[in-house]
């Protein structure tokens, strides 16, 4: 026991501390413990109370489903009586129909057999009719021949010699009286035809010259295309195969040559040198590259022209190019490209005025010299040239028979191919269309190029100063600086024997080793 006024102990403090503490947790664990089961009761009863709501909404909205869905089927089963009771009155419609149109047949076929049955008792009594009329036509024959003591057949015989001599007289004299109007006609109508088909193709006169003038901006440039020792000028006869002229002709040079496309190569080489203003042999190479580029497009570009103005569709590029190509071609100094358009143009006039195929008069027209094309690199005439590259190239066969009977080497198959060769005539003989003597000069040039291009050992070959000199390039790899004097001669002597010419002809033989590297 403590004495009054002694402290109490500490330990006794923790014990009656510890007490109370136990106390409280354990008072607060039991209403703790009350109220949770209280708020445990609670929830129950609420969750209980959402279970029955629920309960009933669903009950409530299950019913409501099966009052609509029974409402829905209800109004289909409706509609789908009212579509099956439609049907059925259309099927009804359509059975009183078919019927309808059963019985019409019924009746029409009853109707057909009673006019089958008419038709048959008919013509019964027509083949009753007929062997009556044939016995008696057979009696009348009889009773005939028994009068005229003749059988019918010796009266058929007679009777048909009789008209047979009249009619050939008659006849005679009528083809004698039509062949004469129609000679007469066909000269006048022919007449008519070629004026105007002469008048109505106003083509012009195309005078083709074996020269090209060449301007320059002063006198000194002669100097510069000359070159140091003649080198550039050497260059440019050597590339372009022309012969330059540079004489006191003020500000200008000559270009000459008999192939107009070595001369317009050329011309276009020395324009663009000029305006460059740097001529020396390599430059001068580049520029007849270009040149040549240049020329192959201006040959492209006149076949594309010359095919739209003839109107002709469905022409193949190679035809177009070689057409372009007769651009730079003469015949008797008569460019051929000119002339094959007034061909075609007048052959198409004359098949308009007497009704024929004029697309085909006209195709074969611009056509029918295309071997011209070709013929100075594959042998053979124009027309065999021709032929085969019409055939090559797809035309039809009434195309390549008006080409090839233009000249009468083969015989026409159709009007339209007279119709060819009489425009071609037409084309030449007009006043002022052709030259004689230049085509002969072309020819010989061209004969003196083949000479000293089927020789051994020659790469090119090109005739300049009018014909009186050929210039060679020989293969370097064939051809010694030592064998040079024997190539020169026998070139000659092949000209002497194979060509006749007018004075002298020299024969320059040229041999050039080139070695090229770069610098990189």
């Amino acid at each position: 026991m403590l004495q009054h006024g002694q402290p109490i102990p500490w330990v006794l403090l923790i014990v009656v501390a510890v007490v109370f503490l136990l106390v409280g947790i354990l008072v607060g664990y039991i209403l703790r413990k009350s109220k949770a089961e209280k708020t445990i009761g609670s929830a129950e009863t609420q969750a209980k109370n959402l279970i029955l709501d629920a309960e009933n909404k669903a009950e409530a909205l299950r019913k409501e489903t099966l009052a609509d869905a029974r409402a829905e089927a209800h109004q289909i089963k409706v509609e789908a009586e009212k579509d099956i009771k439609e049907r059925r009155d259309d099927v009804k419609k359509s059975e009183r129909r078919v019927n309808q149109k059963e019985e019409s047949i019924d009746r029409k076929l009853e109707s057909i057999e009673k006019k089958e049955e008419e038709i048959q008792r008919r013509q019964q009594s027509i083949k009753d009719k007929e062997k009556n009329v044939e016995e008696l036509i057979k009696k009348q024959v009889e009773e005939l021949e028994r009068i005229s003591g003749c059988t019918a057949d010796e009266a058929k015989q007679l009777l048909l010699k009789d008209l047979e001599k009249d009619i050939r007289h008659e006849a005679s004299v009528m083809i004698k009286e039509i062949e004469s109007k129609a000679k007469e006609e066909a000269d006048t109508k022919a007449k008519e035809i070629l004026v105007g088909a002469i008048q109505r193709c106003a083509a012009d006169t195309v005078a083709e010259n074996t020269i090209s003038v060449v301007n320059l901006p002063n006198d000194e440039m002669k100097g510069r295309i000359i070159g140091r020792e003649g080198r550039n000028i050497r260059a440019i006869e050597t590339a372009t195969g022309v012969d330059l002229i540079i004489d006191d002709t003020p500000e200008a040079i000559i270009v000459s040559a008999f192939d107009p496309v070595r001369r317009e190569i050329a011309r276009l080489a020395l324009e663009k040198l000029i305006v460059d203003g740097r001529i020396h042999p390599a430059r001068i190479e580049e520029m007849v590259d270009k040149a040549s580029k240049e020329v192959n497009s201006i040959i492209k570009k006149e076949g594309e022209e010359a095919v739209y103005e003839i109107g002709c569709h469905n022409v193949h590029p190679e035809l177009v190019k070689l057409l372009g190509r007769l651009r730079y071609r003469t015949s008797y100094g008569q460019n051929v490209l000119s002339h094959s358009k007034e061909v075609a143009h007048l052959a198409g006039l004359m098949a308009g005025e007497l009704g024929m195929n004029v697309a085909l008069a006209k195709r074969a027209g611009l056509f029918h010299d295309i071997g011209k094309a070709l013929d100075h690199e594959i042998q053979g005439t124009h027309v065999d040239i021709g032929i085969d590259v019409l055939r090559k190239y797809k035309e039809s066969e009434a195309v390549i028979n008006g080409m090839a009977s233009h000249h009468g080497d083969y015989e026409p198959k159709s009007p339209e191919a007279v119709l060819v060769a009489a425009a071609d005539a037409l084309s030449a003989a007009r006043p002022g269309a052709r030259r004689e003597t230049l085509d002969t000069y072309i020819k010989r040039l061209q004969k003196l190029e083949e000479i000293a291009n089927t020789t051994p050992g020659v790469e090119s070959s090109y005739a300049i100063q009018a014909g009186r000199e050929i210039r060679i390039i020989a293969k370097p790899d064939q051809i010694s600086d030592d064998s040079m004097p024997m190539l020169a001669r026998d070139i000659s002597k092949r000209i002497e024997s194979e060509l006749e010419y007018p004075g002298q002809i020299k024969v320059n033989v040229i041999r050039e080793t080139r070695a090229v590297d770069y610098a990189k």
